[in-house]
């Protein structure tokens, strides 16, 4: 039996002893989460299963209710699948779907991954660019080849000096964007149908890669204030032989969290203990609103456990696609994948931005990014407290351009997706960050476009659409995806 359904189970027991007498009201997700240990995915379900079958009933904007008339339960099926755990992933057809909304230029793109181009030094990146080609023989169109362009890999030694780390030049490995370096580092660490921990929610794009590589998983839950739950994972790496890890363990996407100092550290001592590697996704350092760097996990990690994964699709040139790997004790079998797949990355990409970050002024374009992004960050977290419904719950991150948003019980954020994107506004609904389709009320904004008139009534829009039962309510969509 599954979780939700054990859940179901114990609210009819409490129904049929007259604990939960007719018209009751039932706990509230939130509350229910706290009492029973569960996800809000879990409540939902499980209310969603007790309202088909009759036993509680919504009013709008009040909440559940214990429904008056006799209560029927149907028997489970002696022959009922057992909840297994790790398990495949199966997401990509909705992720499709959502990415097609943010194609479209019409349509305001709170559920884009990216930020606004008008943010970033294009021109003079395109100037770069012009003057490395300029340069160029035929004879260095192989300096990009495994590992990658040397100027490059020591600019990113140098950034990661900057940040309190010495990361050696030889461990450094150019890919096409970060994502490859994640998906080639679980490729290279495990086989089909082997088990790799993910977190819960998790970036939709990780949740493809694994479901293409075939693999299993076990989720542990992110809390946007706490972050991993450790404890989740040590009883994960005592039951399975878990082949790997893939978190973000700062600003993570989508909550923001970011797991503290002393949290990253006691992660690479489990994961050492168990000489299980970490792929750590970092594409969001450079975005940190306060004085310093966040300290990744690998600024902790003494056994070349950990491959640090970043790029600069997201601070700078998302068009160019260059991303890295600083891959520890990987870092030769990761050339090896990266010449046996795509063999380079973009040699003119990589020749330009390694212009960029030595002659561009890339500090002082940081500095001013990361002053935008903040104040953006408060604009929208202040448009959805006067827009949105009251019970209405938004993350407020120390970095990156993300907001996780817990809307009202009632509303499905499928129903809320097709409603925006009838309204012109692209989201990015809470069941493409999870294995199982669960955040049924939760949805990712993304703060990473300047504040302006036409966003101002996105929100408002947004807000309009949240309160109206009629267009998001849960009671419309239950499996339903986007179509």
């Amino acid at each position: 039996m599954k979780r939700y359904e054990r859940l179901a189970d114990q609210l009819i027991e409490l129904i049929k002893r007259g604990d939960l007498p007719p018209g009751a009201r039932i706990p509230s997700v939130r509350t229910a989460c706290r009492a029973w240990g569960v996800s809000p995915a879990t409540v939902f379900r499980a209310y969603y299963l007790l309202e088909n079958r009759g036993v509680i009933r919504a009013r709008p904007r009040s909440g559940y209710f214990v429904s008056q008339g006799p209560i029927e339960v149907p028997q489970a099926s002696p022959t009922a699948p057992p909840d297994v755990d790790p398990k495949a992933v199966n997401v990509s057809d909705l992720v499709f779907e959502v990415l097609k909304t943010i194609r479209q230029p019409e349509t305001v793109p709170l559920g884009s991954a990216f930020l606004s181009p008008a943010l970033l030094p294009i021109a003079r990146i395109g100037k770069s660019c012009a003057t490395v080609n300029r340069t160029a023989c035929l004879a260095s169109m192989v300096d990009g080849l495994p590992p990658g362009y040397e100027a490059l890999r020591r600019q990113i030694s140098l950034r990661y000096l900057m940040a309190g780390m010495t990361i050696p030049v030889d461990e450094i490995v150019i890919t096409s964007g970060a994502l490859e370096a994640m998906t080639l580092s679980a490729q290279l660490l495990t086989a089909p149908g082997d088990v790799i921990v993910i977190e819960k929610p998790t970036f939709y794009a990780a949740l493809q890669a694994i479901e293409r590589l075939r693999l299993n998983v076990v989720e542990i839950s992110v809390d946007p204030v706490k972050g991993h739950d450790l404890d989740a994972l040590a009883r994960a790496l005592q039951q399975y032989e878990v082949r790997a890890c893939w978190f973000m363990t700062s600003f993570h996407n989508p909550t923001g969290a970011t797991l503290s100092d002393s949290g990253k550290q006691a992660l690479v001592d489990l994961l050492a203990k168990h000489d299980v590697p970490l792929i750590e996704d970092d594409v969001y350092s450079e975005l940190h609103f306060g004085p310093h760097p966040m300290r990744p996990a690998k600024f902790f990690d003494r056994n070349g456990l950990v491959i640090h994964c970043g790029s600069f699709s997201k601070c700078l040139a998302p068009g160019y696609r260059i991303g890295w790997a600083a891959a520890g004790r990987f870092a030769n079998r990761l050339e090896r994948a990266k010449w046996m797949t795509t063999l380079s990355a973009s040699m003119p990409a990589q020749r330009a931005i390694a212009d960029y970050l030595e002659h561009g002024g890339y500090e002082r374009f940081l500095h001013k990014l990361r002053r935008e992004l903040a104040q953006q960050q408060s604009q929208m977290l202040d448009a959805i407290s006067r827009y949105f419904p009251a019970d209405t719950m938004a993350t407020k991150s120390s970095g990156g351009y993300f907001t996780w948003v817990t809307l009202p019980d009632y509303v499905d954020s499928i129903q809320f997706f097709l409603a925006a994107l009838g309204s012109g506004i692209s989201i990015a609904p809470g069941p493409i960050f999870s294995a199982d389709g669960g955040f049924r009320n939760h949805v990712r904004l993304n703060f990473g476009y300047p504040g302006s008139a036409r966003l101002d009534k996105a929100v408002a829009t947004l807000g309009a659409l949240c309160a109206d039962e009629t267009r998001c309510s849960t009671r419309l969509s239950g499996p339903a995806r986007p179509h």
